[in-house]
């Protein structure tokens, strides 16, 4: 580290203040192997954050052909110089000594080592084999948010116009996915219309189910900063825990899990009664305003309080500080998306904005969040169950487009039905349809839902699983054939942040043993496989990152996320360019529909739009006769109650997330010394009223049950909304004694053992936070603490009985 602060114990790091519509002060973050010298390091590659959704814009310092050290972009329009913990220590993991070496396939029903050419031509044999028995749909593709853009785009192409599968989705449907169709229902197509530079300008900033401090701690930097400087923002937070963001907020709501609809119905109600809205902006811009008011007239405060379990008077304070925001900023994150009615909800804070007019200014925006660093470009490239280029499957005119930029013919893309989920694909894998799958970089075996089900799924006997990873995870123990990856550092290649800020990630050292590249593994697939276009050419001509990245050019020229702005050299230059980059905006656009939304025209749109409540599409027809004018559409959405509900064998609601110190199923972080230690293992947050009323103490183990499983962890007693449970779900089990899951019906270590097979009907997100659960004591502690982080939200600062949440938890109006 640089010396001067513990980033562990003190994750934001000291402060840097500035005042409303000032620029942000650089701070630059560093961390050097012991022993090594800033001087001593003899070159420093450029690249940026893979382990969350900021961008964050950093150089890796190389000695001797190998990482030793990070240091934060000063220039960056992203970070100024500023990095998460994360980015600080887990540079580390690229040298773990279990990393992937040498392919692995499976014989006498293990894994063995092997080479290259006989791994690859396994799966190749098996994909001829399968398209010639029983058609493309026979193959699927499960991949990642932490991919290159060059990667997912030459997987899109090979998926859909090489194999012909509709089967191609990311791990992205599990945090990003209600972002996209919240932004298609509301604009027409994805693109986030905000940007980072609004928290600089913004005077209200509402913060829907996003725990920024923790998810994006960069950018929480920035509101703390702005919140230390003159004129400081006020702060609305809306979650069930009290997070650093809900310590510094001016009102926090922590509503019952699964009442977002009715929450924002009740604020949208007061911004309407209250007469706060922009007529001009909603008669030029917009259409739906009617029906808003309509369905929100009867959804008062005090409606809304016997529902979220809220006091009246909180949700009417919260109103009064959208309503009156001069420059309002609304984030939101996975306390929505992985939440009952995640697109409805989304799409009402959207509605919040438009009513408003805050969008397309300094301070006016919207930022639908993502939870992975290259979730953007899965969507962008088609990688995630749409077609590349934010073209519209139902339109013929977008399809004949997309097959001339590939030279295939129209019919060789499938749009014969909608891109199917990942949820639908292994439901797919486990009855028998798909017969290869391709995992690419995500671990399924422990962040898919339902755990024991998708063990069941992948032990299928007839099921040929492909595993490309840098680690043996949890999900490649299952696989048929293991391809060792290079990760970030160790290839080039682009990637997009939730803003739309573009950088350039270069190759700093190189992979070992004989990992590859993905995007090699991919080209390698597609040569073997001999795809061809329609003039007998290859289908995926390029042959590295480069040259990809200006295939992915002509793919998207003229679109909403138009590149050809962009290439290599320029994203050398500056740091963080974001699009659409294009020869009207040579430097990027900082933010979109600042003229309305430009792509909601239905010759334009991404979509047509669906039902807010049953998923159904709307169709061309009907949304020519809603829309002919192309505006942004205010789209209302009742509440309806979550279909499990507590009850008395399932008292509490539970609710899963993150802890700022690891990412995803901890495959890098849990490796890093450092932030392993700062969150060891699983724990179970209760609040200190449920924990007296059962007679448990801080770090009692305990035992969390659902209708579909059982986790065990330690309790963490912590100020929590009454009646709910909180467990992060980065633990799995690679690094237990036994290496793998319990057996049926033992308890598990991972969060997703409880958690339903269910999903939002619009954007088929997960719900993963309003299970029905059981908290039963094990033992206690027996002197033994709690592996829950001293620090953000897992922290208890109140004392006990403080009345940090002053509502009882019957859902009566206090």
């Amino acid at each position: 580290m640089d010396g001067t602060v513990d980033r562990i114990t003190d994750p934001w790091g000291p402060r840097t203040p500035y005042g409303r519509d000032g620029g942000w002060p650089v701070r630059v973050d560093s961390c050097l192997a012991a022993g090594v010298r800033p001087e001593q390091v003899e070159e420093w590659v450029r690249t940026a954050s893979l382990l969350h959704s900021d961008g964050d814009a950093m150089d890796i310092a190389v000695r001797g052909g190998r990482m030793v050290g990070v240091r934060g972009r000063a220039g960056d329009r992203v970070n100024r110089g500023r990095l998460d913990p994360k980015d600080l220590f887990a540079w580390q993991a690229n040298a773990a000594g279990d990393r992937l070496t040498r392919p692995l396939v499976r014989a006498g029903g293990r894994l063995v080592e092997t080479d290259w050419a006989t791994a690859m031509e396994r799966i190749v044999s098996r994909s001829r084999e399968l398209l010639r028995d029983r058609g493309p749909g026979s193959i699927g593709f499960y991949t990642s948010g932490q991919l290159f853009l060059e990667e997912y785009y030459t997987l899109a192409v090979l998926a859909r116009a090489g194999i012909g599968t509709r089967h191609l989705d990311g791990n992205t449907r599990l945090c990003t996915a209600t972002a996209a169709e919240a932004l298609k229902e509301s604009f027409g197509s994805d693109g986030q219309p905000g940007s980072y530079a609004d928290f600089d300008h913004a005077d209200v900033i509402a913060l829907f189910g996003h725990n920024i401090a923790e998810t994006q701690c960069v950018q929480w930097m920035r509101i703390l900063d702005r919140l230390e400087g003159a004129d400081p923002p006020r702060l609305l937070c809306v979650d069930p825990r009290r997070t650093p963001v809900a310590r510094r907020a001016a009102v926090h709501l922590a509503p019952r899990l699964g009442t977002n609809v009715a929450l924002l119905n009740a604020l949208l109600h007061e911004v309407v009664r209250t007469g706060r809205v922009d007529p001009a902006y909603i008669d030029r811009h917009t259409v739906g305003f009617d029906e808003l008011c309509r369905q929100v007239e009867p959804c008062t405060p005090r409606w809304a309080a016997g529902i979220c379990g809220l006091p009246a008077a909180a949700i009417e304070e919260a109103a009064e500080l959208v309503g009156t925001a001069e420059r309002l900023l609304s984030t939101v994150l996975q306390g929505v998306y992985q939440s009952h009615q995640a697109t409805a909800a989304a799409v009402q804070v959207n509605n919040l904005h438009l009513i408003r007019g805050m969008l397309g200014r300094p301070g006016a925006g919207v930022l639908q969040m993502n939870g992975q660093p290259t979730a953007q470009n899965t969507r962008e490239c088609g990688a995630d169950g749409d077609l590349p280029g934010f073209r519209n499957w139902q339109n013929e005119e977008h399809v004949a487009d997309l097959a001339r930029v590939w030279n295939v013919a129209p019919e060789a893309v499938p749009h014969d039905g909608p891109p199917t989920h990942a949820m639908e694909i292994f439901r797919l894998a486990g009855e028998g349809t798909i017969g290869m799958l391709w995992i690419s970089a995500t671990n399924p075996a422990v962040s898919l839902p339902e755990l024991a089900r998708v063990r069941r799924i992948l032990s299928r006997e007839g099921l040929f699983t492909v595993v490309q990873d840098v680690f043996l995870t949890e999900t490649a123990r299952f696989a048929d054939v293991v391809l060792p990856a290079a990760t970030w550092g160790e290839k080039t290649g682009t990637f997009t942040n939730a803003d739309r800020t573009v950088h350039l990630s270069e190759k700093a050292v190189d992979p070992p043993g004989e990992a590859r590249p993905d995007l090699n593994v991919f080209l390698d697939y597609a040569r073997r496989m001999d795809f061809r276009d329609k003039d007998g050419g290859p289908l995926v001509p390029w042959t590295g990152p480069e040259a990809a990245f200006e295939a992915w050019k002509r793919c998207s020229a003229g679109r909403p996320c138009d590149y050809t702005g962009l290439s290599y050299a320029k994203l050398r230059g500056p740091s963080g360019i974001q699009w659409p980059c294009h020869e009207g905006a040579p430097d990027g656009t900082e933010r979109l529909y600042a003229d309305g939304a430009a792509w909601a025209a239905p010759e334009d749109c991404e979509t047509y739009g669906k039902d807010l409540l049953t998923g159904e599409p709307v169709g061309e027809e009907r949304y020519r006769a809603l829309n002919p004018g192309g505006k942004a559409v205010i789209k209302a959405a009742p509440y309806v109650p979550p279909e499990e509900r507590p009850s008395a064998a399932y008292p509490f609601q539970l609710t899963t997330g993150r802890t700022l110190y690891h990412f995803h199923t901890r495959t890098k972080t849990g490796r890093t010394p450092e932030l392993a230690g700062a969150a060891p293992d699983v724990w179970v947050e209760v609040s200190d009223a449920d924990a007296a009323r059962l007679g448990l103490g801080e770090g009692d183990l305990v035992d969390v049950s659902t209708r579909r499983g059982v986790l065990r962890g330690r309790l963490r007693i912590a100020d929590i909304r009454p009646g709910v449970l909180f467990v992060p779900f980065h633990y799995g089990y690679w690094d237990t004694p036994a290496g793998s899951a319990p057996g049926p019906g033992a308890p598990g270590r991972a969060a997703n053992e409880t958690t339903a097979t269910a999903w939002d009907p619009v954007s088929k997100q997960p719900v993963f936070k309003t299970s029905a659960a059981a908290l039963t004591p094990v033992e206690d502690a027996g002197g033994r603490r709690s592996p829950a982080p001293r620090t953000a939200a897992s922290a208890s600062e109140a004392p006990r009985g403080a009345g940090i949440f002053p509502f009882r938890n019957s859902g009566e109006d206090p």
